[in-house]
C-alpha cells in the first residue's frame, strides 16, 4: 500500500517524492484508494497559502490559493479540460475527436476552458467567507480527486492503449469505496450537512458527464478524468458557497 500512497502523490502532484515504483496497474490500482486524501492534501497547501496571503485583502488571498492548486498539480488536470472541450466541441466524428484530444496542440476551446476554469475558482474563493474559505477548499480538492478514482473504478476506456486503458481497473472498486466512506465521514465531522449536500450534487454531475462521455467517444479517456477534475472542484466550491447561504 505505501507504493501506492507514493505512486498516488507523483501522479497526482508535483511535489518532491523522488522514490522509485514501478508505474503499473497494481500499484495504480492500490494508489485510488489514496486519492481523495492527496487530495484533501493538494488543498491544504493551498488553503494555507490562502491563509498566509489573507492578511492583505481577499483577492490576494484567492489568486494565490488558485495559483497554488495550478502550481501543486503542475496543471495535470487542467491539461486534459483543455483537450476535452478542444474535441468535444469539435463537433466531429468519435475516432476525429479522439484524436484532437490526443494532439498536444490547444485550439480555441481549450484555451478559453482553461481561462474559465481558473476564473471561476478565483471568484467563487474570492466570495467565500473567510472562516470557512480554507475548509472548503481543502474538502473541496478532496471532493475532485474522488471523483478521479470513481471513474478509474467504474469508467470504460473507449480505446485500447490510451492513458485511460491503462488507468481504468475493475479491481480498484474496492480502495475506491473504502476510501470514499472514510472520505464522506470525515467530510461529513468536517462541514455537517453542507457537505453532504455538495458531494451528492458532484457525484450525479460525475455520473451524467461520464454517461455523456461515453455518449461522445464510447468511454472516458485520461483527459476526460482531469476534465471532469477541474469541473468537479468548481462545482464542489460553488456548491459550498451556495449551501452556507441557504442553510
Amino acid at each position: 500500500m505505501i507504493k501506492g500512497l507514493i505512486l498516488g502523490l507523483q501522479f497526482l502532484t508535483r511535489l518532491p517524492v523522488n522514490i522509485n515504483v514501478d508505474y503499473d496497474r497494481k500499484n495504480l490500482t492500490k494508489a485510488t484508494f489514496y486519492f481523495p486524501f492527496i487530495g484533501m492534501l493538494i488543498g491544504a497547501i493551498a488553503a494555507i497559502i490562502y491563509y498566509v496571503f489573507s492578511f492583505i485583502n481577499n483577492d490576494m488571498a484567492a489568486l494565490c490559493a488558485v495559483l497554488s492548486l495550478v502550481v501543486t498539480t503542475g496543471g495535470l488536470h487542467m491539461d486534459g479540460l483543455s483537450d476535452t472541450a478542444d474535441g468535444f466541441f469539435s463537433s466531429r466524428p468519435k475516432e476525429k475527436i479522439l484524436e484532437i484530444m490526443k494532439d498536444s496542440r490547444v485550439g480555441a476551446f481549450g484555451v478559453i476552458a482553461i481561462v474559465m476554469d481558473l476564473l471561476f475558482k478565483y471568484v467563487v474563493i474570492k466570495s467565500m467567507d473567510k472562516n470557512m474559505a480554507m475548509v472548503y477548499i481543502i474538502l473541496s480538492s478532496g471532493i475532485s480527486r474522488t471523483m478521479v478514482a470513481m471513474f478509474f473504478s467504474f469508467g470504460k476506456s473507449p480505446r485500447k492503449g490510451g492513458m485511460g486503458d491503462m488507468l481504468i481497473n475493475k479491481d480498484s472498486k474496492k480502495y475506491f469505496i473504502v476510501s470514499a466512506i472514510i472520505f464522506i465521514l470525515v467530510g461529513a465531522f468536517i462541514a455537517k450537512y453542507n457537505f453532504l449536500i455538495v458531494i451528492l450534487t458532484v457525484i450525479i454531475f460525475s455520473l451524467l458527464f461520464m454517461r455523456y462521455s461515453y455518449k461522445i467517444i464510447g468511454g472516458v479517456t485520461g483527459d476526460v478524468f482531469g476534465a471532469n477534475a477541474e469541473l468537479c472542484e468548481i462545482l464542489a466550491l460553488i456548491g459550498f458557497v451556495v449551501a452556507q447561504k441557504w442553510i
